[in-house]
């Protein structure tokens, strides 16, 4: 928004619904005494703080009853700069800095754009300590032998969506194999024509998985504790991990789209997930899921199911093994797959079946377009 920052109504920090106001922003002039519940008549000449087109203030200051502090920060740009003598970092790391004692400004970050996370704290050497600084006391509670750290909101929702999971939610498990030889060629076929034709593996999986969801529209299914929603689209989820989390942001009508597409799009939604940018519509809304901790060296593991949707796919790496092909013991590229399913929605050779359309689909990608 542009305009002026007449006035801030909550404190940094404060847990609210969402649309409840947070913040007035106006003209010079407008009297926006309804809204600030008559404590500011917004007189001509009452000065706010000047908005830019990211919402930073400017330099102008603002007569406000609460402390002049963001209460809704505006979405960070994709590459942000920090202002002079200001370190870019977030605010775990912050809290964390100051708890410990360590001089921020001489910690090397790791994040986007060379941003200081909670973990390059936890890693600083001591010379990154300032020398007798008095140390300011957060909210993290140190005491010996341990660390008390508050809850982040996404680590309550992720926490909340578990228990609402795992307990109700009558999981099983499909594994299987899936020989990836011609899905590697594939993918290095395209590579080689560089950008845009780049794809990961993730994308293809992401394919793999949203035709089959189309063949198999059982599984592409909400409970919804009185009924079963089968949806006529298919939106796959693909979690991404934040600095505090977990978040799965959806990639829209995947059966429909591209390799291409659906690398662009999976590679802009991780980025903007990264950066604290999605909006609830990108982030909501999908009918099924896929874990992928491939690229951190894991075999196999099983996923939790993300209520209200019916199934999620857990994927591993791609390592060379031994296999038998036409008799012959060789090795091949292969990949474990993991479906963890509800079973009020998905019966086991329902899940079974849908599972190997993904496993086709991956093994010999010329399926996908059949």
């Amino acid at each position: 928004s542009d305009g002026l920052l007449r006035k801030i109504l909550l404190p940094e920090g404060s847990t609210v619904a969402v649309s409840a106001l947070v913040a007035i922003i106006g003209s010079a002039d407008e009297d926006i005494s309804a809204l600030a519940g008559g404590s500011d008549t917004g007189a001509p000449g009452d000065r706010g703080t000047e908005k830019s087109e990211t919402g930073a203030p400017g330099d102008r200051g603002a007569e406000q009853s609460a402390p002049p502090v963001a209460t809704a920060p505006a979405p960070a740009p994709a590459a942000p700069a920090a202002p002079e003598g200001r370190v870019l970092s977030s605010p775990l790391a912050r809290r964390v800095a100051a708890e410990k004692g360590v001089d921020i400004s001489r910690v090397q970050g790791s994040g986007p754009n060379g941003r200081v996370i909670a973990k390059d704290i936890g890693t600083a050497e001591p010379a990154a300590a300032s020398a007798g600084a008095p140390v300011t006391r957060s909210p993290v509670s140190v005491a010996t032998g341990f660390q008390d750290v508050p809850l982040t909101q996404i680590r309550k929702t992720i926490a909340k969506r578990l228990v609402q999971s795992i307990g109700p939610v009558p999981h099983f498990f499909l594994t299987t194999d899936i020989d990836m030889e011609r899905s590697w060629d594939l993918r290095a076929a395209l590579k080689a024509k560089g950008d845009p034709y780049t794809v990961s593996f993730n994308d293809i999986v992401i394919k793999a998985v949203a035709v089959a969801l189309r063949r198999h529209p059982a599984v592409n299914a909400w409970w919804m504790e009185d009924r079963i929603r089968y949806h006529g689209d298919v939106h796959v989820g693909m979690a991404v991990a934040v600095e505090d989390g977990l978040i799965t942001p959806v990639i829209r009508f995947a059966d429909q789209k591209g390799l291409q597409a659906i690398s662009a799009e999976a590679k802009a939604m991780a980025e903007k997930a990264r950066a604290r940018r999605l909006t609830p519509e990108e982030y909501t809304g999908a009918t099924f899921s896929i874990s992928n901790l491939g690229m951190f060296d894991i075999d196999e593991f099983t996923a939790v199911i993300n209520p209200p949707e019916a199934g999620i796919l857990a994927v591993g790496r791609i390592a060379q093994k031994p296999a038998v092909v036409d008799g012959q013991l060789v090795p091949r590229r292969l990949m474990r797959v993991t479906m963890s399913c509800d079973h009020r929605v998905i019966d086991g050779a329902t899940g079974a079946q849908f599972l190997g359309t993904v496993k086709l689909n991956l093994e010999n990608p010329l399926a996908m377009l059949l």
